[in-house]
């Protein structure tokens, strides 16, 4: 059988024609791209031998032992999934509607008329945000879109992949560890009749510094009154402060606006990543533009992806619209955000850890923070103390037991001045 193997290949071979001269590879023009740098640090962090070793790196939720459990009430729906599903048939562009009307309950909760809104379901946050920005690009190609920085990088990724005009202002100081409001402001008023200005809904990525109920006001009382349009990213929506108050901010700017526009992730606050579970909402002033945004979504999404992914949808439906399920999934959603706000209430409490205040910590939201930490103290931190995070100092919270924290604040202490 190897020997048959080999000389198949070896006929592959000869039945290649030679390159013709001048002859150019679609390959050819093709550059190596860098290896994706979270990746890579997976990659040192399970080379570590070290039990003492902590990943803050990857941004998925982790529980008090390191791991990512399945929520008990995912686990439900799907047994019942199992149970009742009769088909795996496609389900159309849009994909599951009832989950869709779910979600948009969920995050919306009635702040607009349900016939100004188009929704369509979408693999992950990241498919959402792709077909929100290209319906923008395809249609308004003049549009600028304002982002504050620093923010999650695939929004850079997807907008300079798809030729968006971008402009950036500093959302947050990392020296100082500051929201700078003022920054967001003065871009706010800068923005033009059908700029779009990217906001995140909640648990800022990487800062975990987000707006205050005053700051959505303001924003959306400027963005009224020079036209421009909100992109609100809600991909972490419950690990705040809770379902209520972290999609308070977003509710009140569509409310107060004629057209806006939500990316939404179900993959954090169901723990159901693996499966790319998301949706669009595309908020239009009226039924007739809705409809109209409705369309050109679908369209856009059956050349990108045809069908969406159906499990995860389904299974977050069965959730949502099942009272006890609903009540289980909640119970289980706050404990990871009070475990959430306890590990910041520990690191807040360790105050200043050689060059880095963490007291700051305490005032910032969900999953992520990032520290003031030079290339050089991040490389010490692991090398010395197997403690793993992005180049950027963006730290997944999520990733600390409560019983490292002290340790964590040592090794900031360590490695002081680098």
């Amino acid at each position: 059988m190897h020997s048959t193997l080999q000389l198949l290949h070896r006929l592959a071979r000869l039945a290649t024609p030679d390159r013709q001269e001048g002859h150019i590879s679609m390959f050819d023009q093709l550059k190596p791209q860098p290896a994706d740098a979270l990746l890579s640090l997976i990659k040192l962090y399970n080379a570590d031998p070290r039990d003492s070793k902590i990943d803050l790196g990857v941004g998925v939720y982790r529980d008090e032992t390191g791991g990512t459990p399945v929520f008990a009430a995912v686990k439900s729906a799907e047994r019942r999934l199992i149970e009742t599903q009769d088909s795996k048939a496609y389900l159309g562009p849009e994909g599951d509607v009832g989950f869709v009307a779910a979600v948009c309950d969920l995050a919306l909760d009635g702040a607009v008329a349900d016939d100004r809104v188009a929704g369509l379901q979408t693999p992950g946050g990241t498919g959402a945000l792709r077909l929100a920005i290209e319906l923008v690009v395809r249609n308004l190609p003049e549009a600028t879109f304002w982002v504050g920085t620093p923010t999650w990088p695939v929004h850079m990724s997807i907008l300079t992949g798809l030729g968006a005009r971008v402009r950036t202002y500093e959302h947050f100081d990392v020296q100082r560890q500051a929201f700078n409001a003022d920054a967001m402001l003065a871009a706010a008023r800068e923005a033009g009749r059908g700029d779009i200005f990217l906001l995140h809904g909640c648990c800022h990525n990487p800062t975990g510094a987000d707006l205050a109920p005053e700051h959505w006001r303001e924003v959306a009382q400027i963005l009224s009154a020079n036209g421009a349009v909100p992109l609100i990213d809600l991909a972490y929506h419950g690990l705040g402060e809770g379902l209520g108050a972290d999609a308070a901010g977003a509710r009140h700017m569509i409310g107060a606006l004629p057209e806006a526009l939500i990316a939404y992730s179900c993959d954090k606050n169901f723990g159901v990543y693996r499966e790319r579970t998301g949706a669009v909402f595309a908020i239009a002033a009226d039924c007739a533009a809705a409809e109209v945004a409705g369309s050109n979504l679908a369209t856009i999404a059956r050349n990108n992806w045809s069908m969406p992914p159906d499990h995860g949808a389904a299974v977050a439906r069965l959730i949502l619209t099942d009272a006890e399920l609903r009540v289980q999934w909640q119970d289980e959603l706050q404990g990871m955000q009070a475990r959430l706000s306890r590990i910041r209430q520990r690191l807040a409490a360790c105050g200043k850890a050689g060059d880095v205040d963490l007291s700051h910590i305490a005032a910032q939201r969900g999953m992520f923070a990032t520290l003031p930490l030079s290339p050089a103290a991040i490389a010490a931190l692991r090398e010395r103390h197997g403690v793993y995070m992005a180049g950027s100092g963006r730290i997944n919270i999520a990733g600390l037991a409560e019983r490292d924290c002290d340790r964590f604040a040592a090794a900031l202490a360590d490695v002081e001045g680098l």
